[in-house]
């Protein structure tokens, strides 16, 4: 028994420090049933808070997971339009970001 939980200790350590860095492509979206500084991504529990650094410009929001996805390719994360414009890519449509799990 003690090495079952020894085992979901050490996962559970390694999965997170798995997701308290990531680096990808950002794009935004709309969701009709939230608004303001929110991101849809595929792993992380809803109701996460994550630190994003737009790598372009040097802007960050903090935002808070309610959605899955980006369904698309190559794409870490979707947020707001509020979080794109306040990341300064709303324009663009897409940037090159940092994740960081607060």
């Amino acid at each position: 028994m003690r090495k079952v939980i020894f085992a979901c200790a050490l996962i559970t350590g390694f999965t997170s420090a798995a997701l308290a860095d990531e680096q990808g492509i950002a794009s935004y979206y709309q969701n009709p049933h939230f608004g303001g500084l929110i991101a849809a991504h595929r792993t992380l529990p809803f109701g996460t808070q994550v630190k994003i650094l737009n790598l372009d410009n040097g802007r960050s929001a903090v935002v808070k997971i309610v959605d899955r996805g980006p369904f698309i390719r190559g794409r870490i994360i979707d947020v707001s339009l509020a979080a794109a414009s306040a990341l300064g890519f709303r324009q663009s449509g897409t940037a090159r970001v940092r994740i960081e799990k607060i």
